[in-house]
């Protein structure tokens, strides 16, 4: 097994369609990859996959060994991008030693991940049996893991291929849940002689709401509703808000139309709001830019309580880093993110929220305080799609394998890590007690948002590590 095998057969997984929820064009397309390699392959009655490959001879005696990767990505793309990703390939270019999709989401998470584990299928070096399980839904609320059947895989030993920094061995994530809010709103007339004014954040960087919450990003979202609640006080109807996508994407754009008195007034104060910005995100959002332009606009304004409370609301929602792990150094350990908000109905505005803790108790206080925040505000709120974290065990005989692996391979130390970002081995554990697991995976940076690359230097380390892992486990 080759990178360059690896990142072949990842060129050919950008062409088919995998958005969360819509993988079945991917999941026929595993099946049909396991008949043309004559591997035995079962499909469950939600699309997990699992392909067999039968120990060498001489290696029946051998562990079996899964490896695990999931068949969706985040499909996120930039406003003016037409891309469609329940049809188009994914454009990429390589460049400065990386494979980057400039205006949408590469799917590297966890498209390289399948792939890996495809090249390895096919390699001719010897080695025990191997299941890969190949499991849907993993972005937007584990689906595939949760509904996994007892049995459906016989090994006792899981590799996960969908962690982003290599030289770094993950043995510990979050658990997370997401907390979705519901506002029902009237419709009254826009006011006589009032104008409209389209306000807009965009240019944000955005990133995981895991691994990126850290870094102090702009929420466009928190930010627009920021501008919002300083422009009550001057008189607004608010008649359209819409910023965010992915649950487990920062928000890095947000558009709001408002009817006014004095739209010039008001134009000028988002002008200097828009300079404050650029001020205060010039490094991590060196692109954020808020703009503002007259509109003509057919629709009625959000009643004025609705709209107090939706702004209000979403201006003091909690939204970053809550709690630093006071065991593992620089681990955050409770984070919560403001991901969306839109209005699918003229009666409804839904804004949806994810919180992620290692901690279930601080996990679900980080939930309760959000709930809080907008059922203060009038809004129903609904708590969804909880997975449980995936506790750190020391002890753990992959660990060692992959530690000795690393060291002979590298004749360096690898980083023992536990992630804020959530896996799936957490739903593995419950389901399959015991089983002894590890997380690695090449660099990867700007994942669930338009950007996102592939180092290809670190390819050729990731791979030899889990072709020497695989091959030499005992």
């Amino acid at each position: 097994m080759t990178s360059e095998r690896v990142l072949e057969i990842f060129k050919e997984i950008t062409t088919v369609p995998r958005e969360s929820g819509y993988e079945a064009p991917f999941t026929d397309w595993l099946e049909r990859w396991a008949a043309s390699h004559s591997l035995a392959c079962k499909r469950d009655k939600i699309g997990n996959i699992l392909i067999t490959k039968e120990a060498s001879s001489g290696k029946e005696g051998v562990p079996t060994m899964v490896l695990q990767a999931h068949q969706d990505m985040v499909c996120e793309k930039n406003h003016d991008c037409d891309h469609d990703f329940r049809k188009d390939p994914i454009q990429y270019v390589i460049k400065d030693g990386w494979m980057v999709a400039e205006q949408t989401t590469l799917g590297a998470d966890d498209g390289i991940g399948v792939a890996a584990c495809l090249a390895l299928l096919e390699d001719t070096r010897a080695m025990g049996k191997l299941e890969c399980l190949f499991t849907i839904s993993e972005e937007t609320g584990m689906d595939g893991a949760e509904a996994l059947e007892k049995g459906f895989f016989d090994g006792k030993t899981l590799i996960n291929l969908d962690s982003e920094d290599e030289g770094q061995l993950f043995i510990g994530c979050a658990g997370g849940l997401n907390t979705n809010v519901k506002f029902h709103v009237n419709r009254v007339a826009v006011k006589k002689d009032w104008n409209y004014v389209h306000l807009g954040v965009k240019g944000g960087i955005g990133g995981h709401s895991g691994d990126d919450i850290n870094k102090g990003r702009c929420n466009a979202v928190q930010e627009l509703a920021r501008f919002l609640y300083s422009e009550l006080p001057f008189g607004l109807q608010l008649l359209h808000i819409a910023g965010g996508g992915k649950p487990n994407a920062i928000a890095r754009e947000a558009e709001a139309v408002i009817a006014v008195p004095e739209p010039r007034e008001t134009m000028e104060r988002f002008s200097a709001f828009n300079e404050s910005l650029k001020k205060e995100f010039c490094v991590t959002d060196p692109e954020i830019i808020a703009v503002s332009r007259t509109q003509n606009y057919d629709y009625k304004a959000i009643d004025s309580e609705s709209a107090k409370n939706i702004i209000t609301s979403l201006f003091t929602a909690p939204h970053g880093v809550y709690a630093m792990s006071q065991s593992i150094k620089d681990l955050v350990e409770t984070s919560t993110n403001l991901a969306s908000v839109r209005i699918p109905s003229n009666g409804i505005i839904e804004i949806v929220t994810s919180q992620r803790s290692s901690l279930t108790s601080q996990r679900r206080m980080m939930a309760a305080k959000v709930r809080a925040n907008f059922e203060a505000a009038g809004a129903e709120v609904k708590h969804m799609y909880e997975y449980p974290g995936w506790t750190p065990d020391l002890s753990s005989n992959i660990l060692k394998v992959t530690v000795e692996a690393y060291r002979r391979l590298f004749n360096q130390e690898p980083e023992v890590k536990a992630i804020h970002a959530g896996l799936e081995c957490g739903l593995f554990l419950e389901k399959f007690p015991g089983l002894d697991m590890i997380s690695f995976g090449p660099t990867l940076r700007g994942v669930h948002a338009p950007g996102e690359r592939l180092e290809l230097a670190s390819m050729d380390k990731f791979v030899k590590l889990l072709e020497e892992v695989v091959c030499e486990f005992r």
